[in-house]
């Protein structure tokens, strides 16, 4: 039998739940806090409202917003050099999947020694963070519950997949009215992004029968809610609904990790200094194509959840349906269709293919790949 772990924060769900995030410092023994965000959450006023709760709790804190939305390593050392200039003693994360990343970096190289590319790949941390609480403002990167901090290495222009339990954060707080100050472009590439994470997922090597039903819940809750969430930013049931895709399929692929599409916007996404989620749109038809000799009976309850009508048909064409889903939302949400329209030339794939297939999310992809495939499919999606 395999044996499988499976691992979460704690976690504070719900409207209004950005009250707790003092409370839930103390209680870790925090009594400096180093606040990483970014000028959008700054400026959308959510980070004067949680200054109001670490005052309330008579916590001191450090506010740190110089990162971009593809959170560099540079960038990560000098927030480090200001974690200890100010001798913090524990992390709070605000924002998308870009500052809850840097604040785990940060919280990585608060304690452990060395540059973050020293930490590429699986568990190469050996020290202990500081106490880590992350409140995401999108739905979303995941981040916030999983073991993974992804960070662009300047000098490869890749992105680097660190992925360690340490990672995983003591405590995620998650409340739905943040999504209401995101602009419609955000939502559906965060939406897509979700979406991603909920599939590929489901289809890991990885996957456990845990996972599994995390994934196949955030699904039905996109296939409902993701639309509707893009429409209007004062949809409260459908920002809801999309925080619990979002939360759920974080957990899911914490647990068993990702596929190709990760593994391929990861090279993209450093090299191009892309949107994650726009890229991971783009990417996620080709490479279902790709996988779906592998995973049919899987395919078949990806279209399901996705919403299709699978009464009376055969397994091939039920589990097509799937691709048909997938392509249909993304159309909907207006995602560009090529890699060409984000700035991808040809003469890019052969670097991007080869780094591509070293990346770790590439190991629990369910069918396997040669440079050439990985190629194919990145000129296939050009």
């Amino acid at each position: 039998m395999q044996i499988s772990k499976f691992m979460t924060p704690e976690i504070i769900f719900g409207n209004q739940s950005l009250g707790q995030i003092g409370e839930s410092l103390r209680r870790l023994g925090a009594t400096r806090v180093f606040l990483v965000s970014d000028p959008g959450v700054e400026n959308a006023g959510w980070i004067e409202q949680i200054i109001h709760y670490l005052r309330q709790q008579n916590l001191d804190y450090v506010l740190w917003t110089q990162i971009t939305a593809n959170p560099k390593d540079y960038e990560v050392h000098a927030g480090v050099a200001e974690y200890r200039l100010k001798e913090c003693n524990a992390i709070l994360g605000v924002g998308g999947g870009s500052a809850i990343d840097a604040a785990k970096a940060i919280a990585l190289l608060g304690t452990n020694e060395g540059h973050i590319v020293d930490y590429e790949g699986v568990d190469k941390i050996s020290h202990p963070l500081p106490p880590m609480v992350m409140v995401p403002t999108t739905a979303g990167s995941g981040s916030e519950v999983s073991q993974f901090s992804i960070i662009v290495d300047s000098a490869r222009k890749v992105k680097m997949a660190i992925i360690s339990k340490s990672l995983i954060p003591d405590i995620a707080i998650i409340d739905p009215q943040t999504l209401m100050t995101k602009d419609q472009q955000l939502t559906a590439n965060t939406g897509m992004d979700v979406l991603t994470h909920a599939i590929e997922s489901y289809v890991s090597l990885a996957a456990t029968p845990l996972t599994e039903v995390h994934s196949l819940q955030a699904m039905r809750l996109i296939a409902k809610h993701l639309r509707p969430s893009v429409a209007s930013c004062y949809n409260e049931e459908a920002k809801h609904a999309m925080a619990m895709a979002s939360l759920q399929a974080g957990i899911a692929f914490s647990n068993a990790i990702l596929g190709a599409v990760h593994a391929m916007s990861h090279q993209l996404g450093g090299f191009l200094d892309a949107p994650h989620g726009e890229v991971n749109a783009i990417l996620l038809p080709y490479v279902l194509e790709y996988n779906y000799l592998a995973v049919p009976e899987k395919y078949r309850h990806i279209a399901e959840c996705l919403g299709e009508n699978t009464s009376g048909l055969s397994l091939r064409d039920s589990s097509r349906l799937a691709l048909k889903a997938v392509k249909d939302l993304a159309r909907d949400l207006n995602i560009p269709e090529s890699l060409s329209a984000i700035g991808l030339q040809p003469d890019q794939i052969e670097w991007l293919s080869t780094h591509a297939l070293q990346d770790v999310c590439m190991a629990t992809n369910p069918r396997d790949m040669t440079v050439n495939d990985v190629a194919a499919i990145f000129r296939q999606a050009l």
